[in-house]
């Protein structure tokens, strides 16, 4: 009989009370000095996330959705352009190039969940100019390949990393291989915030010096405008929050993995589910584990099953990939992704997890399937 116990999906207050202290002085602090847009704690937060990630550029913005469209401006990306990216995200990549005024392309993904290498070779076409990676789950793709079709084809990369802050393929940081990357701070990210934010990271100095002045409607550091551009600008108070979490946040790497690894060792003989790749120390991937992302038969009655017995699980982007949304996305055939979407299921990973929270989720899977044994 499996002790009820609730491991909601999310918990986030439980994400607060860990570090409440402290969060709790970095927002005093911002609030006595009143220092809300434009200040040093979003400088310093820039800073430290070039020194972490290893880029040239870190500028924050208003959220990961608009990291996305500013760097598609930054890189002149608009009408009549073809973007290249997996069905398999959330709609906010394919809206962003929308917004830009391009035609979003939706690809297969392969059995990892990342962009399919051959998939985005057979999209392309004569108006295609950027392919546009998602590092999903806290894994970053074959850069290698992605990297080699870009070349041969004189296109740009420009990566969605919302999900992969810390992720390496190779040791290169997610969001590092092309002419820009993009993060996301929504509070359910590897590194949330108390609300929106997000940060365009690039190796480019035009870029760099394009995104800073697109997010701030335009202005240079006089404070003279010289272009178009909008609010889209990361909130002091919100980077604050951001500097304060990225001090543990290699701490916080380490106990996914932990907690990933815990899965993997607790679920890895299930026959009915397929596992993400488990953590490696020296492999081409180095994955930070935003999400734990498996495949499941009969995946609705499980999530059933866990909910009643006190267990979260979501499927993520409302159970559909971007081309079965009413978006102009008609006639569009991806058999893998879509197969994918009727087993996907996200199992809780959060650093305030205890591992009895994640031995109680184990034992649930199991007991579904029927599978004896386990941790």
């Amino acid at each position: 009989m499996l002790t009820q116990r609730n491991v909601p999906f999310f918990n986030y207050p439980a994400l607060y009370k860990k570090d409440e202290a402290g969060l709790l002085a970095v927002v005093t602090d911002v609030l006595s000095r009143g220092a809300y847009i434009l200040q040093r704690d979003l400088m310093e937060l820039e800073q430290n996330l070039q020194d972490f990630l290893g880029v040239k550029h870190v500028i924050g913005v208003a959220d990961g959705t608009n990291a996305l469209l500013l760097s598609l401006w930054a890189n002149d990306v608009g009408a009549g352009d073809e973007v290249i990216l997996p069905s398999h995200t959330y709609v906010a990549t394919a809206a962003a190039v929308h917004y830009a005024g391009a035609t979003p392309v939706p690809v297969e993904c392969g059995i990892d969940h990342m962009i399919d290498p051959e998939s985005v070779r057979a999209a392309i076409t004569p108006r295609t100019k950027v392919i546009m990676p998602v590092q999903l789950n806290g894994r970053t793709a074959d850069m290698d390949a992605i990297r080699a079709i870009a070349e041969a084809h004189g296109l740009m990369i420009i990566e969605d990393a919302a999900q992969a802050l810390g992720s390496r393929w190779k040791g290169q940081a997610a969001g590092s291989f092309g002419r820009a990357g993009t993060f996301s701070f929504y509070p359910a990210k590897l590194m949330g915030c108390f609300g929106d934010g997000g940060a365009v990271i690039t190796n480019h100095d035009d870029v760099a010096t394009r995104v800073r002045l697109l997010r701030d409607h335009g202005r240079d550091e006089d404070g003279e405008v010289v272009t178009w551009g909008t609010n889209s600008r990361l909130d002091n108070l919100q980077a604050a929050v951001l500097g304060f979490r990225l001090k543990t946040y290699t701490q916080d790497i380490a106990r996914r993995r932990e907690i990933a690894q815990r899965y993997q060792d607790g679920l890895g003989d299930v026959a009915e589910l397929v596992l993400p790749p488990a953590p490696v120390d020296n492999g081409d991937h180095f994955d930070v584990y935003q999400n734990y992302e498996i495949e499941a038969e009969r995946r609705d009655d499980l999530k059933a099953y866990l909910r009643e017995r006190g267990i979260g699980t979501i499927v993520q982007f409302g159970g559909k990939s971007i081309h079965q949304f009413p978006l102009g996305f008609e006639g569009v055939s991806l058999p893998f992704t879509e197969r994918l979407y009727t087993r996907m299921l996200l199992l809780p990973l959060h650093v305030a997890l205890s591992n009895a929270d994640v031995d109680h989720v184990i034992a649930g899977v199991r007991g579904f399937y029927g599978a004896t044994g386990g941790i």
